[in-house]
């Protein structure tokens, strides 16, 4: 792993549904898409047989979502959410003024919180990374895509409980 590659934090619940899906589309999902190509290639003219392409283009989703898992994983630093300590890191539950507004949410993967209702910010995001390593009742700013600068106040820091 390189070292600018990005860590995620992923609790073993993420981590081994996300190991079973990797194996899923690795395995059965492969073989299954082959089969729908031959069928549909088996129909003849492939410039205007849309089940070939359709399934054409599904593999190629299929092929992108397996290297996506492979790297979140080869990346991940799996455990439970770090207890909060006041501090903003990933797996913790911030409360946050941003641009004048209250909002709650989960600063880390978003496949951690899959049942959640909690927004979910990466640490790499604008927002994430200008908040990292910041405590309870720090001021800062980022610079939004539309570059927008836009202020940010941390309310609190909770230790993320799965929900």
């Amino acid at each position: 792993m390189s070292a600018d590659a990005p860590v995620t934090f992923l609790t073993q619940d993420a981590y081994d549904r996300l190991v079973d899906e990797l194996e899923r589309l690795s395995t059965t999902g492969r073989i299954e898409i082959a089969k729908r190509i031959e069928a549909a290639r088996e129909e003849g003219d492939l410039k205007e047989n849309g089940g070939y392409h359709a399934a054409k283009d599904e593999q190629g989703k299929q092929e992108a979502r397996i290297r996506t898992l492979q790297s979140l994983l080869k990346g991940a630093k799996v455990g439970e959410a770090p207890t909060s300590t006041g501090v903003v890191e990933p797996g913790t539950v911030i409360t946050a003024i941003v641009a004048g507004g209250e909002e709650i949410f989960l600063l880390g993967s978003r496949e951690i919180a899959v049942n959640s209702e909690l927004d979910v910010y990466s640490e790499a995001s604008p927002l994430g990374a200008a908040i990292l390593g910041l405590k309870e009742g720090a001021k800062t700013s980022y610079t939004a895509p539309n570059g927008r600068e836009i202020g940010v106040e941390i309310v609190k820091v909770e230790t993320y409980n799965g929900q």
